[in-house]
């Protein structure tokens, strides 16, 4: 996979884009483009699907929200317009082509962007009347239209993202020219951004034990709360007054939609997806505590649940041993003692432990910044301490891998990279004009 500095450096070199639209804020800047134009008209149709010139000006409020700067003169905003008019050209017959196909959405994956959107759009506002005011202003409508929309822009762009994947799968690869990769770096390479200083590493993170005292706490009132909710407990009420998960207690326990292998720690999945509908869990134990587990729907590699966790109490003691551990793993580390045998003994099995891909140093934590300063491949850093959002802090050991220092990229270092998206963007572009061969198109902007 590309690390995450080579696509940004290979930015400039992107086509229009195939890939769906994301769902709008809530409050959408109107543009100015073309404004002694009508703009309830219809500028394309594909298949028997009309397009306006409202949907031309939707997408492009949506890249202005995103940054995008409007064009000052007339000529270039006719140009954007025409070119924003291809893509949702573009996107519309994948979403015919998906239907053909017969693809279907994935409701559970529509159902969780909807929740998070929702969720990200409400936090922006402190009370429910803030909110719906905010909706109604900028003419979404009630919450309930809001998410009717939302879902409606969610299950086109997954219909879409099928087709597109059905697409990119039957793609045969088009041969890229040498001159075609020279030429696009020469085009490009005043936009590319300079290579950032990066470094990469690997890391045993230590997160404080609670004493045996302390986790006997923990499960003792995580087994009263599971009585109290075979007794017929309110969940949502009891996991907003109990819980210890700072990211769901205000929202009742609601994990969302959860997908087989995306990443939940091993013992909690294996428990969820025991489960049926409405049925309660036996207490669950984790890295981060003690677990009630209620599921609400299943489908196929995906349940939809709420959780409560009781988390034992870390004391001031627990900290400090925590540190003498890691300075411990740093000594034992530069003695030679084996990278895999430190992390099976004390690596914190909630965080990363081999992190090889580049970082930009300047977007590391300033915890991880001041520790790697002045480091080199192969050194052993000292143990230092980490913001944990859970409450008291862990301390991490880190040996430095590679270091690479802020320049400018030359051809040579992106030229397969170049290479292989210009072959990826020319191959798909081929297809969707075949695509519109053999499907009805009509411009009319």
């Amino acid at each position: 996979m590309k690390s995450l500095i080579v696509a940004a450096a290979l930015a400039p070199f992107a086509v229009a884009a195939q890939t769906p639209p994301q769902a709008p804020p809530p409050n959408p800047q109107r543009a100015v483009v073309g404004r002694d134009v009508p703009v309830d008209r219809v500028v394309a149709i594909v298949g028997d699907q009309p397009l306006l010139w409202t949907d031309v000006l939707s997408a492009i409020n949506q890249r202005r929200a995103a940054g995008m700067q409007l064009p000052a003169d007339s000529a270039g905003q006719a140009a954007l317009a025409r070119s924003t008019l291809n893509e949702l050209v573009d996107e519309e017959i994948l979403v015919q082509k998906a239907k053909e196909l017969k693809l279907e959405p994935s409701e559970a994956e529509i159902a969780a962007s909807v929740d998070r959107q929702l969720r990200s759009v409400r936090a922006q506002f402190k009370t429910d009347e803030e909110y719906r005011t905010e909706l109604r202003n900028a003419g979404l409508g009630s919450g309930d239209d809001y998410r009717k929309t939302l879902v409606d822009q969610y299950r086109r762009q997954n219909l879409q993202q099928k087709a597109f994947a059905e697409l990119r799968r039957k793609a045969k690869p088009v041969n890229i020219a040498e001159e075609d990769v020279s030429a696009a770096f020469e085009r490009s390479k005043n936009d590319l951004q300079k290579r950032p200083a990066t470094v990469t590493f690997r890391q045993i993170i230590v997160a404080p034990k609670a004493s045996v005292a302390a986790k006997a706490r923990a499960r003792a009132r995580i087994d009263s709360l599971l009585v109290e909710l075979r007794k017929g407990g309110d969940f949502e009420l009891v996991a907003k007054r109990e819980s210890m998960d700072p990211g769901t207690k205000a929202m009742g326990g609601d994990l969302g939609w959860s997908r087989r292998g995306g990443g939940l720690v091993p013992e909690f999945e294996s428990v969820l997806f025991a489960l049926r509908p409405g049925e309660l869990s036996p207490v669950v134990e984790t890295a981060f505590g003690y677990h009630i587990i209620r599921v609400d729907r299943v489908q196929a590699g995906e349940a939809k649940a709420h959780h409560i966790l009781i988390a034992p109490v870390i004391d001031s003691a627990d900290v400090a041993a925590a540190r003498v551990e890691a300075d411990t793993i740093a000594a034992q580390w530069r003695r030679g003692v084996a990278y895999d045998s430190l992390t099976a003994k004390h690596h914190d099995p909630t965080e990363e432990r081999g992190v090889l891909q580049p970082f930009v140093r300047d977007s590391l934590p300033a915890s991880y910044q001041g520790a790697l300063a002045g480091a080199k491949a192969g050194d052993i850093t000292a143990p230092f301490q980490l913001a944990n959002p859970r409450g008291q802090p862990k301390y991490g050991v880190v040996q430095v891998v590679t270091v690479t220092e802020a320049g400018q990229y030359v051809a040579s270092e992106i030229r397969e990279q170049i290479r292989t998206q210009l072959s990826e963007e020319r191959s798909i572009r081929r297809l969707l004009d075949e695509l519109r061969k053999t499907t009805f198109v009509s411009l009319r902007l």
